[in-house]
């Protein structure tokens, strides 16, 4: 009873410390829903344009062979445990937000180490195939050794995100993409209007 008493306000105190719990609840679900929070919960590599941020190394992987078979988290979050996957994802995406919120992000974003290694690891994951291809240490110089001692980007420079790494680079993308990908032609309607109607 003791701690009861601890915990509870003092009458006075009662409403103001009831509204404030209540607009702090207020506020907290309206930044869930603002920031489409529950769709980072899904594998869906539109949640990753939620902040404009990722636009181009959205773009340049919806224009690669990647874009086929993969989605962003095959890549990017760790796939050997379910806890693990989601913890790297909510650590990563708590990186993020911060950085974005405080307008810190750079103009050509990087990996950071633990997402090398993630990216690493499921680099090796999906083309196990060829990174112990027999055949290919015949014929590519210093197989063996490249493999294990080099990340898989250090030559694949382009994969699958190409040259495109700026913000700077894809200035036209104003709008959000979904509504860029459902417009089939350059021109908007309202500017075809206006021209006609100055003829």
């Amino acid at each position: 009873m003791n701690l009861l008493n601890k915990i509870v306000p003092p009458d006075q105190w009662i409403v103001p410390v009831t509204l404030l719990c209540g607009l702090m609840a207020g506020l907290g679900f309206y930044v869930l829903r603002v920031s489409n929070a529950v769709s980072y919960l899904s594998d869906d590599p539109k949640a990753c344009i939620n902040c404009h941020v990722m636009t181009p190394e959205y773009i340049t992987w919806d224009h690669s062979s990647h874009q086929r078979v993969t989605v962003c988290n095959d890549c990017h979050v760790p796939h050997n445990n379910v806890v693990n996957k989601y913890y790297f994802k909510a650590m990563d995406g708590l990186y993020h937000a911060s950085i974005y919120t405080m307008r810190m992000e750079p103009q050509a974003i990087t990996m950071r180490e633990p997402s090398q290694h993630v990216v690493q690891n499921n680099c090796i994951r999906c083309h196990i195939d060829q990174v112990t291809d027999a055949k290919m240490a015949s014929w590519v110089d210093n197989h063996e050794e490249n493999r294990t001692s080099r990340a898989c980007w250090e030559c694949h420079r382009e994969t699958p995100h190409g040259r495109v790494k700026s913000l700077a680079a894809i200035g036209q993308f104003i709008e959000p993409l979904s509504v860029r990908q459902q417009q089939k032609e350059l021109v908007p309607d309202w500017i075809k209007k206006q021209l006609k109607s100055s003829k």
